[in-house]
């Protein structure tokens, strides 16, 4: 008597394991592809291609039983690497989390060079052409919108047909050494101008020391535009 019911035990122990570990390898990827086709049907109302593929799980894995619909999400940028991890999640009474490699491609509309571009050199539309490209080859960034190049001034010399990413790429200064520049003292809504001299090249954003020709003096200066900065006052 005692043997059957230590046999029946153990059956009950089994069947009970078995029904507390059974998130499939197979469910897993399953649900790493769904999420990997929504990505790539957003990405295409945005004019993108995108492909991709799972990496591979051991068939015997088995997690405990997610009573919701795995949760799957990227752990890092996707736009970044054509490498990324997918998080796959159970957020259920008894949580738990795993990371699955995939294989991304995003291919869209990216901006190179026309021709060659020189160190120092202002960027003018004519100078860039748009060709289709894997945005998410490089962790620069690809840019895609020519506004945001137009005007920008070429950190290094490039090639044509050389992809242009941020890194390439440098604001021009709003103002140079020697520049006479306004100098606007403000407190709240009254402010006071004087001429001064800019000491350094700027871009609009930087601190530059700019000597105040009415008092000889030296101070810190944020620019605010081309040929204009401001100190508090």
């Amino acid at each position: 008597m005692r043997t059957t019911i230590f046999v029946i035990t153990l059956l009950m122990s089994a069947a009970g394991l078995a029904q507390a570990a059974n998130t499939t390898a197979e469910q897993i990827q399953r649900a790493a592809a769904s999420f990997l086709k929504t990505f790539a049907e957003q990405q295409a109302e945005n004019g993108f291609n995108v492909t991709h593929k799972t990496g591979r799980l051991d068939s015997r894995l088995a997690l405990a039983t997610c009573e919701r619909p795995l949760a799957v999400s990227f752990s890092g940028d996707p736009w970044q690497t054509t490498q990324p991890t997918l998080q796959v999640a159970c957020q259920g009474d008894r949580p738990w989390r795993m990371f699955l490699n995939a294989s991304v491609s995003i291919r869209g509309e990216g901006l190179v060079a026309a021709r060659p571009l020189a160190r120092g050199e202002r960027v003018m539309a004519s100078m860039i052409a748009a060709e289709s490209v894997v945005v998410n080859a490089t962790r620069k960034g690809v840019i895609t919108d020519v506004d945001q190049l137009v005007g920008m001034e070429m950190r290094r010399g490039v090639n044509a047909g050389t992809l242009m990413t941020p890194d390439l790429l440098s604001a021009p200064a709003a103002v140079t050494r020697g520049d006479h520049v306004i100098i606007t003292a403000r407190k709240g809504s009254f402010s006071v101008n004087s001429r001064g001299k800019a000491m350094a090249d700027a871009s609009v954003g930087d601190q530059v020391l700019v000597e105040n020709l009415s008092s000889s003096r030296t101070v810190k200066a944020l620019v605010t535009a081309p040929g204009q900065v401001e100190i508090p006052m």
